[in-house]
């Protein structure tokens, strides 16, 4: 009897690895769009305890290097720790005014990575318990979230576009034709481009502004000459770690917020690539960003989180492949471990990552959008979750100054607007339609005892 041939499986998206120049182009195209975010923190912190510059440059280089391999094990997947989808990782914002006032407070960076240290590994501790929540992310609280998340990153696309936070020439106007340049040029090629062109819109609109920035003045690659070839730095640069019982408190609660954002950017970036995560593989993805968090205290970087804007860039671009996005972790590995090249990617002026992060943070808002639709908002349960939700998201947005009496406990949760809304969701997703609520019981006329019914699963579609 002869055979069959087997029809061979298709690939899943994600699981597809382009050809190496797409690989190269479309891995860089991530590094060079979340690169600033990458290195703010490291500057933040290093500035507030007045580091020289060589100490400052190896702050830098030890963010990347971990992003790197965080990146990798979040994609790649290492047994029991990463969730295999394109995420990229780096320094959580919410850790960075924790970090200052801990280092500041006398205890410098000792006390600061002490606290990392046990933070991470108390949070690979509570990963499984964290996943296992994933019943009460329905599309109503996750798509508030990724809405949450894209408009709370624009105002930091704004800034970059008038010329950087701080920056002597904010608000010029060449700053905002150039970053307007750029977003033109990303929407052009998704409209008439298709193929590689297309889906690297946002690496060739970047490229070709900062050409153009060039001879506007708008571009300095002094600092290119000036970096040094290799800039590890071994383990404990700082010092041993010290471990302050304040200190460690207050970065587990970083963490819990870090878990959170975490979870809608896994979240968020499964829906986009058609890939449903399950608890498993949800405690997988909080378990290697506790993981490189951990590691980060050693090798004298900070606690790592999912990046939200690579999320957009997904959802824009269209390239799903993890293998991509890894690539973007071996990136910054070489970034790390070779300043010279980091350099080269600083110099991209910011009014043309402005232009670029526009498009792309408005992705993931309309991401947000797209699965809100999804819920069911004739019950008005719904439509209050979403309305309180958004506007306690947007009050650290709207005025950045609301919350600076407050504890530094509660400035941690309140003063990032995705972590003070995604809380809100997440409460009154309990509140509405779990607390309280018991399930129809029903006689079945076939079985001779009562059946439960199942109520409609909450913040869902009839």
């Amino acid at each position: 009897m002869a055979r069959t041939a087997r029809t061979p499986v298709p690939r899943h998206p994600v699981d597809e690895v382009p050809p190496t120049r797409q690989l190269l182009a479309f891995g860089l195209q991530h590094v060079v769009a979340m690169y600033a975010g990458a290195i703010a923190v490291p500057l933040i912190v290093g500035q507030a305890v007045h580091l020289p510059p060589r100490d400052m440059a190896l702050l830098i280089n030890a963010g990347l290097l971990v992003s790197g391999i965080a990146t990798l094990v979040q994609c790649v997947g290492v047994w029991r720790f990463g969730v295999r989808l394109p995420l990229m990782q780096g320094v959580t914002f919410a850790a960075a005014s924790p970090m200052v006032a801990i280092a500041t407070a006398g205890g410098g960076l000792p006390a600061v990575y002490g606290a990392v240290i046990v933070a991470g590994l108390a949070a690979v501790a509570v990963a499984p318990l964290f996943g296992r929540l994933l019943r009460f992310f329905p599309p109503v609280v996750t798509g508030t979230i990724i809405l949450l998340i894209g408009v709370s990153l624009m105002p930091v696309a704004v800034r970059w576009a008038a010329g950087g936070a701080g920056s002597p020439g904010f608000g010029d106007p060449v700053n905002i034709a150039l970053a307007g340049g750029v977003t033109v040029a990303v929407l052009a090629l998704q409209r008439i481009s298709s193929g590689f062109l297309c889906r690297a819109s946002v690496l060739l609109g970047i490229v070709a502004g900062t050409l153009v920035a060039v001879p506007l003045g708008r571009a300095d690659f002094s600092g290119v000459a000036d970096a040094g070839w290799f800039g590890a730095a071994a383990p404990l640069h700082f010092g041993a770690p010290t471990f302050e019982p304040a200190a460690i408190v207050a970065m587990v609660v970083v963490m819990l917020v870090a878990m959170t954002e975490t979870t809608g950017d896994i979240l968020a970036v499964a829906e986009i690539t058609e890939r449903p995560v399950d608890s498993r593989r949800l405690t997988d993805g909080l378990r290697a960003d506790a993981a490189s968090t951990a590691l980060a205290g050693v090798c004298n970087a900070f606690p790592q989180t999912a990046f939200a804007q690579n999320v957009g860039l997904v959802g824009l671009t269209g390239v799903k492949s993890r293998w991509v996005v890894a690539c973007s972790g071996g990136i910054l590995v070489v970034l790390g471990l070779f300043p010279v090249a980091g350099a080269v990617v600083a110099a991209i002026p910011a009014p043309v990552l402005g232009g670029a992060a526009i498009v792309m943070f408005g992705t993931v808002a309309a991401g947000g959008v797209r699965t809100l639709t999804q819920v069911d908002f004739a019950d008005n349960a719904n439509t209050v979750i979403v309305a309180a939700s958004l506007g306690i998201g947007l009050i650290p947005v709207c005025v950045p100054t609301f919350y600076d009496r407050f504890p530094d406990w509660a400035v941690v949760v309140l003063h990032s607007g995705i972590s003070a809304g995604s809380v809100t969701a997440l409460v009154l997703n309990l509140v509405f339609h779990h607390l309280g609520r018991r399930p129809v019981v029903v006689a079945d006329a076939g079985t001779p005892h009562p059946v439960e019914v199942p109520t409609r699963p909450a913040g869902s579609t009839p």
